[in-house]
């Protein structure tokens, strides 16, 4: 009997499984401002891969219909003409989702509006998340403002002033976050927001959440078993980038297309830089390398550039433009290894590497990349890297 009722149960887990895999979601609605060719795509990413599921064109009417195949639960995007895009929980909700669409401001700028997604209670939740990180980059924007109008011409202390009113956000993010998976914690798509909070600092809310959503279902529980072993590969690849650790080896291309990589480095302080053409706090940080090179090029301090743009004509354009004498690389694969074995998704990206190739420092600017060579220099010991300023070149600027 217990045999029979075990078959049983694997047989109705194996079911909904298979009716999870051929469920489909449909989400329409208008677009305001389009174009010839107009788009609404929706996918997934798995590191840096673009995994699309489905997309649909604009009609006439400005009106739009996709239906999205679901494997799984999980987090989709849904994009807008590569104008517009928001994050959406892909399960069992048909969603309406209103663009505004093509950019009509004589000066563009990639700051676009608040998308609400209208849905059940998983995308609620979505739009509780979504709202948070849209008025928290509106606070980011007037931080950088504010500070930039002070006129401080100590570059220190903008830096420290501007790295204390981003600890606010960020902590300001964090509660907001404890605060919605406390009061959704039987929904799936907390999960969502569970993935932004400390495995260790934040468990007083994530243990009962997780425990809450595995009695559920059997297809839930999976989900949360595939949540718990993603956050589990995130820390090992997080730890895999602390000070003191081996600086990960990566191949790029230099100027003449040669392939090389890091490791042909080692030997001396080196300080990488990731940026990219497009990227305008990576080309405002150029004149302070340009200065630290001078200064420190012949005390065994090598500096490398990495470009991470899509097209190489894009790089080499920009390497014209910036004159930048030390040696210089391009990733043709637009960064996709490097940003998954380092960790990062905003440029500039920053590092020093010391003479045995491990990470000294990173998340550098400004004078913060001076005082990591000095003390590299110096033979201090690796410490907690100091705060970052907030990097405004994120990849989504792509």
């Amino acid at each position: 009997m217990k045999t029979l009722r075990l078959f049983f149960m694997t047989l109705c887990a194996g079911m909904a499984l298979s009716a999870a895999a051929q469920q489909t979601v449909t989400i329409q609605g208008k677009v305001k401002f389009t174009d010839e060719g107009f788009k609404v795509q929706v996918y997934q990413r798995d590191g840096q891969d673009k995994k699309v599921l489905a997309e649909a064109p604009v009609n006439a009417d400005h009106t739009y219909k996709v239906t999205v195949p679901v494997s799984k639960p999980g987090t989709a995007i849904v994009d807008c003409g590569k104008w517009q895009s928001v994050q959406v929980w892909l399960e069992d909700e048909d969603m309406g989702i209103d663009f505004r669409g093509l950019d009509t401001a004589k000066i563009k700028i990639k700051n676009p509006p608040y998308v609400y997604i209208r849905a059940g209670k998983k995308n609620e939740v979505m739009n509780l998340v979504n709202f948070y990180a849209y008025r928290n980059y509106q606070s980011m924007i007037a931080a950088s403002q504010a500070v930039y109008r002070a006129k401080i011409e100590d570059e220190k202390k903008s830096q420290e002033l501007s790295s204390k009113l981003y600890d606010h956000l960020s902590v300001d993010h964090k509660a907001w976050m404890r605060y919605i998976v406390e009061h959704n914690a039987d929904v799936t798509s907390v999960l969502y927001p569970l993935s932004m909070l400390n495995d260790e600092k934040d468990a007083d809310i994530i243990i009962p959440a997780l425990a809450k959503l595995e009695t559920q279902s059997e297809t839930v529980r999976q989900l949360v078993a595939d949540y718990r072993k993603a956050q589990a590969d995130a820390k090992e690849k997080r730890e895999r980038m602390e000070d003191g650790k081996p600086a990960p080896n990566f191949s790029f291309q230099t100027e003449k297309g040669k392939t090389t990589s890091l490791d042909k480095y080692k030997g001396k302080i080196l300080v990488l830089d990731f940026w990219a053409s497009w990227c305008g706090p990576c080309r405002q940080e150029v004149p302070n390398l340009k200065k630290y090179y001078e200064e420190f090029k012949d005390k065994g301090v090598e500096f490398l550039s990495v470009s991470i743009d899509a097209k190489k004509d894009a790089w080499t354009k920009a390497l014209k433009e910036e004159a930048m004498p030390w040696k210089q690389g391009w990733t043709p694969d637009s960064g996709k290894e490097a940003m998954n074995t380092y960790q990062f998704s905003g440029i500039p990206y920053i590092i020093v590497i010391d003479k045995d190739g491990n990470i000294y420092r990173k998340h550098l600017r400004g004078e913060q990349i001076k005082e990591a060579i000095e003390d590299c220099l110096a033979g201090k010991k690796v410490n907690a890297p100091k705060k970052a300023v907030m990097s405004m070149g994120m990849m989504g600027a792509m």
